[in-house]
């Protein structure tokens, strides 16, 4: 479990995916009646999100620009078709009817990596793996902001009651596993409500591009992130979304059971006063982008 300070503004440190116990606000008997029959075409031989996936019927995949965030992730690595969600310790969660696929990224071994939480991941391995190391930086829900630079070269966050202080205690470590200690540390303290406010709204369905993330900020709260976006040649759009959950689990696609013609696409709309989402209900709809 993520840890509970006690006290002033540092009990909304906690706040976030922490306090999204209850699988979903969407009935279970709903979800399983819903079970997805799609006419899209899966290619469960691939490996990766954009070759996994075809587009439906008169839709085209959208391009993204191969340094971009949304190129990261429609072309991440997925485990093999049919893999199981898991949770922290390795045993399988109860729901295993409600995702298309599961990225192939550790979850580590502890109850940190929920669902905002899984997004920061995506975020920060992606920064990191372009070398954009200066970006790496995410506030603690509290508002402190501690760098992956400040990080490896030894600030380390001291909690005590209502306080957050930074001091160098450490030698300087730019190794990977420096770099996940500094994510774990970011996943204790970081949240739902700190995702939102590290992002921009988005306004028009037609800005809408992998990457960008539906948010309901507070306790409970949950974030999902688009995975993947095509279109057809009238412009409309639809959506891939993936997850992490909350206790921490694998980062998985989700299926589609609202619409069962296009799974595990969603037609998404920023203007809708909710969107159902299968394993959450976001009211209101809140679309924001990095």
């Amino acid at each position: 479990m993520k840890k509970i300070i006690s006290g002033g503004i540092m009990a909304l440190i906690i706040l976030g995916c922490t306090q999204d116990k209850k699988p979903s606000n969407i009935p279970a008997q709903e979800t399983e009646d819903l079970m997805p029959v799609s006419s899209v075409q899966i290619n469960k031989d691939k490996n990766t999100i954009k070759e996994r996936f075809s587009a439906p019927k008169n839709y085209q995949w959208q391009e993204e620009k191969s340094d971009s965030f949304g190129y990261f992730i429609e072309n991440f690595k997925l485990k093999p078709y049919g893999s199981q969600i898991l949770r922290y310790d390795d045993s399988p969660i109860s729901t295993q009817h409600l995702h298309e696929a599961v990225f192939d990224i550790d979850t580590g071994n502890k109850d940190l990596q929920q669902c905002a939480d899984a997004v920061i991941r995506l975020r920060a391995e992606y920064l990191y793996k372009i070398k954009k190391t200066d970006d790496i930086k995410f506030h603690f829900t509290s508002g402190h902001l501690l760098s992956w630079n400040d990080y490896k070269n030894g600030t380390r966050a001291f909690v005590n009651g209502n306080s957050v202080n930074f001091r160098k205690t450490a030698d300087f470590d730019d190794s990977y596993q420096g770099f996940r200690n500094y994510q774990d540390l970011i996943f204790n303290y970081a949240g739902t409500i700190s995702l939102n406010k590290e992002t921009k709204p988005v306004l028009k369905n037609s800005d809408l591009k992998t990457g960008d993330i539906l948010i309901t900020p507070g306790s409970p709260g949950h974030v999902v992130f688009i995975a993947g976006v095509c279109k057809n040649k009238e412009g409309k759009k639809l959506f891939l979304l993936s997850e992490g959950f909350t206790p921490a689990q694998s980062i998985h696609l989700l299926s589609n059971p609202f619409q069962k013609n296009i799974s595990p696409w969603y037609d998404l709309d920023v203007n809708a006063s909710e969107t159902k989402t299968a394993r959450y209900i976001f009211e209101p709809t809140n679309f924001r982008s990095f």
